[in-house]
Formats: C-alpha cells, structure tokens, sequence
C-alpha cells in the first residue's frame, strides 16, 4: 500500500510544495510553480482552501473522486485527506491555495465561527464552482493575505491575516447559496426524495430495526455529505433537515394516534422511540399535548 502523506504543519506543506515558510500557521501557494507531480493521498492537520484553473486530474476526498475543472473551489479541514492511490502519471498543477493552521486563528473572530463554515466538510463532488467574476473576489482575499505574508510583521499582521481568511470564507458562503439554487440538475428533486424517503421509512420495518432517521442516515441515502445534505434543505425549506425530520415523524405519529387498537407505547416503539417517555416529550413539544391527550381531543 503506498504511503499517504501527513501534513501536520504549514512548514511541511510548503516544503513538500517547494515553498517558502513566511509564516509557521499560514500560507499562500501559486501551484503552477510547483514542479510537476503525481497525486498522491494526504491528511492534513489544517485548513486548506484550493481553487484550480486547470484540469489535474481525479482526485480522491473520502470515498468518492472529483476530475477537478477551472474555476473549482475545495474546502480541507484539520483531519480530512486528499488525493488518489496509484497514480503514474505526472500533473502540472495550475491554481492556489491557502493553508492556515487552527492556532492562526484563535481568539479571533474567525477563531469563534469556524465551525459555522460547513463546507471544510463537505464531499469533494460538493465542491464550490464559481464564475469569472466571483473567481476574481477570491483571489483577491489571497492576494490581501500574501501581502501581510510579505509584510513586516507587526501588532496588525494577525488580525488582518485572520479577516482577509473571514471575507474569503464570507464570500463562499454567499456563492454556495447561488449555487444552491442556480444547480437545478444537481440538486433538481433532493427535497422530494427526502420526503419519499421518510415516506418509506415509516413504512417499513427500518424504524424498529434502526431506530429514528438520523440526518447523517438520510443524507447517505441521498449520496450526499450530512452539512451539504443540511445546508441545502434549509436553504429549500428554511427548516434545519433535523426539524423536517420531527414534523415528518409527528405527522406520521398523529395518523397513528387514531388508531385506538395500539397503545401509545406500541405507537412510540413502531416510530423507532426506544422509549414510550421519549416519544410523548418530543410530541408535546410539538403539539402541545401529550399522545393520549391528543388522543382524548380528537375522540
């Protein structure tokens, strides 16, 4: 099995890119003077915004591949691999990218919303596409952190590095949400395939087998990441996809609740409650009343 690489510093990335280190916990690389290479996996223990100009080949991000095309964004976080096995051939890469360290950041605004970023761990076919013109703004936030790179180091060089990061990642935000909707193939039905799934869910025997539909479980069954799968049901619903899962759940529970032959506690355990309490908390917090007395009101 060949080697994977490790990346646990922005020194070794850069060394391995034949780099200069400017700073320990940030980097701005031109990877067209990066000599040519073959693709190989690696694991990074630190963010890494990528946007390729050409195409350089499949690569591989967890367990699906990507043929990356021009004007294609990537989003690494800390803990994440990258690349593909086995490959002989040789690629020039053409783009930059923009590896910063999690210790960059802390303290900092960005420090404190990072997590809001969802996209560092989406699919690599969820990746970001972007126009010319939006192409542009992103370089742009690269070219504001080379230059406090280049810069003397003073009182400012953190801040200032730590928001350039947080305007570019602002800026993907806004054009993941264009691309929410002007991708009407690829997403075109996800949400009328997420209702007809939690249709056949409840239908079937998965709930006692299973348990309750959990995000993660619906997304894999859409194909896509759990953050993508959520920020694009929000984006359609204005609901969290967790939130569309429970009004799902109760309204089967409600049809369920008629029937006066089951027990509340029968009706709990066909849903995939493991517990009758758990089952009446949850519907009382959406219905205001408990089962049985929903089922009282409507008798």
């Amino acid at each position: 099995m060949e080697e994977i690489l490790k990346f646990d510093t922005i020194s070794q990335f850069n060394a391995d890119n034949n780099h200069e280190t400017l700073h320990p916990l940030v980097t701005v690389i031109d990877f067209s003077k990066v000599a040519p290479r073959r693709i190989r996996r690696a694991h990074f223990g630190f963010y890494l915004v990528i946007i390729k100009d050409a195409i350089c080949g499949d690569l591989r991000y967890g367990n699906r591949t990507y043929d990356y095309q021009d004007g294609t964004i990537l989003f690494i976080g800390p803990g994440q691999m990258l690349g593909t096995n086995a490959d002989p051939e040789l690629h020039q890469p053409k783009g930059y990218g923009i590896a910063f360290h999690p210790d960059l950041i802390k303290g900092t605004s960005l420090g404190r919303h990072i997590d809001d970023y969802t996209f560092f761990s989406y699919h690599v076919n969820e990746a970001l596409h972007v126009s010319e013109r939006e192409r542009h703004l992103v370089l742009d936030c690269f070219s504001k952190v080379k230059y406090e790179l280049e810069h003397a180091v003073d009182k400012h060089s953190k801040t200032l590095i730590a928001d350039n990061i947080e305007l570019l990642l602002n800026y993907c935000v806004r054009f993941y949400d264009r691309q929410f909707i002007t991708r009407d193939n690829a997403h075109k039905g996800v949400l009328e395939k997420f209702e007809t799934l939690l249709n056949d869910f409840f239908s079937s025997d998965k709930p006692q087998e299973i348990g309750l539909p959990s995000v993660a479980y619906c997304a894999s069954e859409l194909n896509l990441s759990p953050n993508y799968f959520g920020d694009l049901i929000k984006k359609e619903t204005g609901k969290t996809a967790h939130e569309f899962i429970n009004l799902k759940l109760i309204d089967v529970a409600k049809e369920r609740i008629f029937d006066a032959d089951k027990s509340v506690s029968e009706i709990a355990y066909t849903l995939g409650f493991k517990y009758p309490q758990h089952f009446s908390r949850v519907f009382k917090q959406h219905v205001g009343l408990t089962p049985q007395e929903y089922r009282s009101s409507i008798n």
